[in-house]
């Protein structure tokens, strides 16, 4: 059963008395048949909790500070327009008490938690997004992570890997983006990643040469394939094509292979992962990984080839600098440019780059 947490925030220009603030509240709370218990905040301000009928729940709090905080929880399957009503009371009656005194009122949207759909995702910079999910399509566990898709009313279906969004039916905005407006007619690519289908689909629209693709999760191939076939059409029903093939391996030692019998490509493009948000390259195993990738990446680059890859949301410039940084270490010099780029289904601005040697 799913609970629904309502919040109602006052926003003060001075700090209040609670002796002078919840007697005139506690009327509200008894009407609703709500049981109050005061809590000790050792000189904190006032914390009252109150328990009503059919599993309602509220926290009352005058901060000692300039902040007011009401908290209402209840199941889903509760009155809404009674909690609306308890609500709109408890919030003209403060405007009353402290009128004057507010400098902002904030009511949110219902959390709805311990739903049998979970809609809330973060982003990439830790911030909470609230998306229109409305079905679990499939929930799995491969040998390497865990493989989710819901439907969304807006984005289609959305592959969800260790809880972090990659793809949606309508992905067109970031493959556009990644592809970095490039011509691929006639070239020979490697894509590191990708098994979800969107990128190969829609490279393989302009005819290159030979597209050569490496992801070990061989499960996301086959659950892209049955689930995602708005953004990557028929193109994983075979592993191997006219103008692409499908290599499930890791692709380290896919590289170092390439490398040793001197396979080189026209572009490289990289969906592997994000840039760590870690700040510390040298003790970060992920940011040894992404080293390790792009140097031999640019390792089985022709000298006029381009290295493609996303990176994270905008506001992790600390991060972008670092990536920055472990460019100027690769085996050979680089050059690069980037460029933000907007992605519906992430709900945030990503940065993209364009490697190439020197």
């Amino acid at each position: 059963m799913a609970l629904r947490h309502y919040t109602l925030d006052f926003k003060l220009s001075v700090a209040v008395d609670f002796a002078s603030t919840v007697p005139y509240l506690l009327s509200i709370f008894h009407e609703e048949e709500m049981t109050e218990t005061v809590h000790e905040t050792n000189g904190q301000g006032y914390l009252g909790t109150f328990i009503g009928q059919n599993g309602r729940f509220a926290v009352l709090r005058v901060h000692s500070h300039e902040l007011v905080t009401i908290d209402l929880q209840c199941y889903e399957e509760d009155n809404i327009g009674q909690l609306d009503n308890l609500l709109d009371a408890l919030e003209t009656k403060l405007k009353g008490i402290l009128n004057g005194k507010i400098t902002r009122i904030k009511r949110l949207p219902a959390l709805v938690r311990g739903a049998e759909v979970d809609r809330y995702w973060p982003t990439n910079d830790g911030r909470l997004v609230e998306y229109d999910m409305d079905r679990l399509v499939c929930d799995e566990d491969s040998a390497y992570q865990n493989i989710k898709i819901l439907h969304s009313k807006q984005y289609g279906n959305i592959l969800i890997l260790k809880g972090d969004i990659n793809l949606a039916d309508s992905d067109v905005a970031y493959n556009k983006a990644i592809m970095n407006g490039e011509n691929f007619a006639g070239k020979e690519v490697l894509i590191l990643g990708g098994a979800d289908g969107g990128i190969l689909s829609e490279m393989v629209k302009q005819k290159p040469k030979m597209i050569t693709l490496v992801d070990i999760d061989q499960q996301v191939i086959e659950m892209s394939k049955k689930y995602m076939r708005r953004a990557c059409g028929n193109i994983l029903d075979n592993m191997e094509g006219d103008c692409y093939k499908i290599i499930v391996s890791d692709c380290v030692p896919v590289l170092k292979k390439f490398i040793e019998e001197g396979n080189t490509f026209d572009y490289v493009l990289n969906e592997l992962t994000a840039i760590p948000m870690s700040t510390e390259p040298k003790e970060d195993s992920a940011w040894e990984f992404l080293r390790n990738v792009l140097d031999m990446s640019i390792k089985v680059l022709r000298p006029s080839g381009k290295y493609l890859t996303t990176a994270d949301c905008v506001n992790h410039t600390e991060s972008h600098r670092l990536y920055e940084e472990e460019m100027g270490k690769l085996s050979c010099p680089v050059a690069f440019t980037k460029k933000e780029a907007t992605v519906p289904y992430f709900m945030e601005q990503w940065v993209m780059y364009c490697l190439w040697k020197k």
